[in-house]
């Protein structure tokens, strides 16, 4: 099969996209992936060294621009769509499958001129833009949870996230609990200078409280000294980094998380069977992370904490609830993972096969 992949500017829409072209070059022998993405250097970062064709089309979002920003980017749009149309043209995919990102429109517009069959997939429980416009376009649509607003059933599959093997492969391992509890500290990849100032305020509580625990914190590059100092004065055991390379370890010894709620955290942390307490990014687009854990909140197996409102002492006494009582984490666990879809790919990549199938593309 000749797979085209659209989509790209954060990890959270590249990383889909490169589990299924992953799993399809190994289901299929003869796959052949083209990604189209963006110049920027996460995009080329992410990609590089996978193998796969790439290509980059300029283009720009509209989304909480200003006016001028927002005429650019419409006025690149009509080349977009040209360079998308020679770019498929030559490649000649049996499938375009887009993941979100501004990108994705041009290519998505070509695909359908062309009459090549679509499939996207959205991460997030808020669609964005871009995949609220592809939907209109795709012949499938492949969900990670509820969306809202809905895309139209007839042609809308829950599927769940992609994950990365590795956590997968963790997911699959018993894991013994240690006698004193671990804490875990995510603000996504480039940390969350609020959850990192309030988790300060909540160890320095909690420690005056004789709470014993031990804390794996990712604080991104800017917070990593003043916590880990922080942290060192207290005398409270903790691994600070400014970026955990090895997050299948780091999930397999938490008792508890402190996070933020993207998709793809809340998946690992489902998958991991991980307890939670989700603080949602507060200016997310649309307010998606926040209906990200709105969903797993309902299924019991986190809680939601928003930021407005939220100080070190409210955090600290959430903390300290679940800490002090082990069965509620078992129980919460046992619902995160409940909830989790660790065959995600494998089902995309199953529904993408056979959307190809029915529309008679050549694999």
């Amino acid at each position: 099969m000749r797979l085209v992949v659209a989509g790209g500017g954060t990890g959270g829409h590249l990383f889909p996209g490169i589990a299924v072209a992953t799993a399809m070059r190994e289901r299929l022998a003869d796959a052949q992936v083209l990604f189209i993405g963006t110049s920027r250097l996460l995009d080329q970062q992410a990609l590089a060294g996978l193998g796969f064709e790439l290509a980059a089309l300029a283009c720009g979002g509209v989304k909480g621009l200003g006016s001028a920003a927002r005429l650019r980017s419409l006025l690149l749009m009509p080349g977009a769509v040209v360079t998308a149309l020679r770019m498929l043209r030559r490649f000649r995919p049996a499938l375009v499958f887009g993941v979100g990102g501004y990108v994705t429109g041009p290519v998505l517009l070509a695909a359908r001129f062309l009459r090549i069959p679509i499939a996207i997939h959205e991460q997030n429980s808020v669609p964005g833009m871009a995949n609220r416009l592809a939907g209109k376009l795709a012949d499938l649509i492949l969900i990670s949870l509820p969306c809202t607003p809905p895309f139209p059933p007839r042609k809308t599959i829950q599927t769940g996230n992609p994950l990365r093997r590795e956590i997968l492969a963790a997911a699959d391992r018993e894991h013994q609990r240690a006698a004193v509890p671990t804490v875990l500290v995510l603000g996504g990849s480039q940390g969350a200078h609020r959850v990192n100032v309030l988790m300060m305020e909540a160890v320095e509580l909690l420690q005056a409280q004789g709470i014993s625990f031990r804390l794996i914190h990712q604080t991104g590059a800017a917070d990593r000294e003043q916590a880990a100092n922080c942290y060192a004065r207290l005398g409270i055991e903790a691994e600070v980094e400014a970026f955990i390379g090895d997050m299948a370890g780091a999930y397999s010894r938490a008792d508890l998380a402190v996070s933020r709620a993207g998709a793809t955290t809340c998946a690992e942390l489902a998958a991991m069977g991980v307890p939670s307490l989700l603080i949602p990014y507060p200016f997310a687009a649309d307010d998606h992370q926040a209906t990200n854990g709105e969903y797993y909140a309902k299924g019991g197996g986190c809680r939601l904490l928003r930021e407005s409102g939220l100080t070190g002492a409210i955090l600290a006494n959430a903390i300290s609830e679940h800490l002090r009582n082990r069965e509620e984490l078992h129980t919460m666990a046992a619902n995160m993972r409940a909830m989790a879809m660790p065959d995600a790919t494998e089902r995309i990549v199953d529904e993408c096969i056979r959307l190809v199938a029915r529309r008679g593309r050549r694999t």
